[in-house]
């Protein structure tokens, strides 16, 4: 494809014309990939869970002294703590240990981490939730994702039909469960605004698959397209028809996306993460997961279906020629017999001309 061209079907004015329904098995096998390596990275490494699923206390304040991590672990040990710590840029310090609620000498040992790090005891600052707060919350930001996904599987089903929904469901949960590998294998934190990215990206994911399945139930509305392409070659052509759109919407979400992901706090990175890796992959997955496994569905459905045999239109066309020449002539032959009293085997009289009149002279 030459330059011009390329511009044009990026702008609009020209519709491609890419095999993407034939090449189904490429974009199978690197979903699969993404999978595998996703599920070695959540049964394997795990999710780094924050504080607000599973409990605990996140101390921080910051460093005046040339403390090390060894001495502030050591430092929480000498409580009966077991600690996470994280030195960021010899500035600051971030402890992660078990809730502090049940320590009766928790005010000392705040005190004690305030003079190790020169600082002044206001300057320590502790975020400490109960393990019953984190059980609820994981238990209500599970419960949400399980009806998000009924309530946009039953959308889908009364909009279109069941073998969309279908596709839509796992291609929603191809994008979830890739997102949250790359979460596993990054070893980033989740936290509630990761929750909130996951249920942000499922939106967007399911709105670039509800516009292609839209254009695709146009497209099947027609019957020249149905008879010259079938369905798969129609959802094919829808896929071309709506490619550049569905690519320039990614787009356009991505680019500000990233300017939080590079420019942002630390919360909003933790967010603006998720939100990149889970549009990037919604796109990916309307286009390549959702399209292929509709065809297939639906091929299998007409498969079990039995269809009542038609004819070509050239066929139907003949056979309609020939029962009306043979129903002309039917009832050319009625009359006939008709006129010649009902005789059905005599050969119809040919009729004789009166005699000419002679003139007189």
């Amino acid at each position: 494809m030459r330059l011009r061209e390329a511009l044009d079907v990026y702008r609009g004015y020209r519709v491609p014309h890419l095999k993407l329904i034939e090449h189904k098995n490429r974009w199978f096998a690197f979903s699969g990939i993404l999978i595998v390596l996703s599920l070695i990275g959540l049964f394997g490494t795990g999710l780094n869970y924050s504080i607000d699923f599973e409990g605990g206390a996140q101390i921080s304040y910051p460093l005046h002294g040339a403390v090390t991590a060894e001495d502030i672990t050591a430092t929480v040990a000498g409580y009966g703590l077991d600690a996470s710590v994280q030195i960021v840029s010899n500035e600051s310090v971030a402890i992660r240990t078990t809730s502090l609620t049940a320590l009766p000498d928790s005010q000392k040992l705040l005190a004690d981490l305030a003079t190790q790090a020169g600082v002044a005891y206001q300057d320590v600052n502790v975020q400490d939730i109960g393990p019953t707060w984190g059980a609820e919350i994981s238990r209500k930001a599970l419960r949400g994702l399980l009806l998000v996904l009924f309530f946009i599987g039953l959308y889908i089903a009364l909009r279109f039909e069941w073998t969309m929904a279908m596709g839509a469901m796992i291609a929603l949960v191809h994008d979830v469960v890739i997102t949250a590998g790359i979460y596993a294998l990054t070893g980033r934190e989740v936290t509630p605004e990761t929750v909130i990215a996951i249920l942000t990206i499922l939106g967007f994911s399911l709105y670039d698959t509800v516009v292609i399945y839209d254009k695709v139930q146009e497209n099947t509305e027609s019957p020249a397209l149905m008879a010259r392409l079938g369905y798969v070659g129609v959802v094919n052509q829808s896929l071309n028809q709506t490619l550049m759109r569905s690519v320039n919407t990614s787009l356009v979400v991505l680019i500000p996306i990233a300017s939080l992901l590079l420019f942002g706090g630390a919360t909003l990175k933790n967010f603006a993460f998720a939100m990149f890796v889970g549009v990037a992959i919604g796109a990916y997955s309307s286009i390549f997961v959702a399209a292929p496994i509709l065809t297939i569905l639906k091929t299998r459905q007409q498969q079990r279906s039995p269809q009542p045999q038609t004819r070509p239109p050239r066929a139907k066309a003949a056979a309609a020629a020939t029962a009306t020449a043979g129903a002309a002539s039917d009832a050319a032959a009625r009359s006939a017999t008709a006129r010649q009293g009902g005789s059905s085997t005599s050969r119809p009289k040919s009729k004789k001309r009166p005699p000419a009149k002679r003139k007189r002279r």
